[in-house]
């Protein structure tokens, strides 16, 4: 099988509570998603997405991960898709770094290899821990009795892992996290994810201040030093996402003991096979995870479930159901959440079928 076409969609995906809000003021009320088809000669298509969280949150842009894709395209022409890591090889030799515009490729190549060898992506991936796999809710930042009522809202809907976005003044982050903790019953985990927000000074009067509580706190600060320095002065368990973006910086921390828990974005890594790959060196060390990606719709969705449904099942600390944030569905034969979970699906590849009237025309074609 060979690569003998590439179409490019972009989407936007409206947000069902109007804002995404996290550190610093950052925000987006409307999500930009670039969609990948694969065409080859066998008459196959497989398709992938990418969907970054704006363009102030990592080194990553909607429009910069189409420029990467028309760069990328026509080195890839003619390979065979079934082989990802042989595609993921050209794809470096093409552009160096800018691992998110990779990323829909690699996802496309799976679902086609799952496609061709008639398995859902989660069996090529290592197989499939038990009948579903556990969500978080994303908790957007807001005042500290308004994210109280929206944990409540979610629990009621059967979510029972919370990561609260906080990364904000430290009285204020202190209230929110107080604010939820009291509400959490027997089961639930808490997470504070500062995604980088806080000065050290800050991060160190935060976890002072919710020394009682049982809180998982993610990201503190920017740098990876800065996180190592308040890992050291809490016994909180601790998560690290921002500054771990290849393996050596994983090895790094597992050395450190800088971490209880790793989140992998999909897109952050550069797809699904650089995701499966730090994945199963923390299954190999006994790191717990976070599956996820930075954003996306419907097709991201599956890939994140396909990950996560074939890590084992005491390792997966959580994942997530981004479809079920966003008002525009872009593909049929997506997963969906049930009371706070989620399972993969048993078709083969990705298990989706891109609904082409929300696609619309394609950007271009390669």
């Amino acid at each position: 099988m060979k690569i003998t076409g590439i179409r490019v969609y972009q989407v936007d995906l409206p947000l069902h509570e109007g804002s995404y809000q996290w550190s610093g003021g950052k925000s987006v009320d409307v999500f930009d998603s670039t969609i990948v088809e694969l065409e080859t000669n066998a008459g196959l298509l497989g398709y992938g997405e990418v969907c970054p969280l704006g363009p102030v949150y990592l080194p990553s842009y909607a429009a910069g991960a189409r420029a990467g894709i028309q760069e990328i395209a026509p080195h890839i022409i003619g390979l065979d898709p079934t082989q990802p890591r042989v595609v993921y090889q050209a794809m470096d030799r093409a552009l160096k770094g800018h691992p998110y515009a990779k990323s829909a490729i690699d996802m496309a190549c799976w679902d086609l290899l799952g496609r061709v060898s008639s398995q859902p992506v989660c069996n090529l991936l290592g197989g499939r821990f038990g009948d579903d796999h556990v969500l978080y809710r994303a908790i957007s930042q807001e005042a500290p009795e308004v994210m109280a009522k929206k944990v409540a809202g979610y629990r009621a809907e059967g979510y029972r892992r919370f990561q609260l976005k906080v990364g904000g003044d430290p009285d204020t982050d202190i209230e929110r996290i107080h604010a939820v903790s009291a509400l959490m019953e027997k089961g639930d985990v808490l997470v504070a994810d500062a995604n980088t927000g806080w000065l050290m000074k800050d991060a160190a009067r935060v976890v002072r201040g919710v020394r009682d509580l049982d809180v998982f706190i993610e990201q503190p600060c920017d740098t990876y030093e800065e996180c190592l320095s308040i890992r050291r002065r809490t016994d909180h368990p601790f998560v690290l996402d921002e500054s771990i973006y290849n393996i050596p910086e994983l090895i790094r921390a597992v050395n450190d003991q800088a971490m209880d828990v790793i989140n992998i974005k999909i897109s952050k890594l550069g797809g699904i096979t650089k995701a499966r790959e730090v994945r199963d060196i923390c299954v190999a060390m006994g790191i717990a995870m976070t599956i996820e990606d930075t954003w996306g719709g419907d097709i991201v969705t599956a890939a994140i479930s396909h990950l996560a449904h074939s890590t084992p099942t005491e390792l997966l600390f959580t994942s997530t159901d981004f479809n079920s944030y966003v008002t525009v569905s872009t593909a049929e034969g997506a997963p969906k959440r049930v009371n706070g979970r989620m399972a993969a699906s048993h078709e083969p590849g990705l298990g989706i079928r891109p609904r082409m009237d929300v696609l619309g025309a394609a950007l271009f074609k390669i």
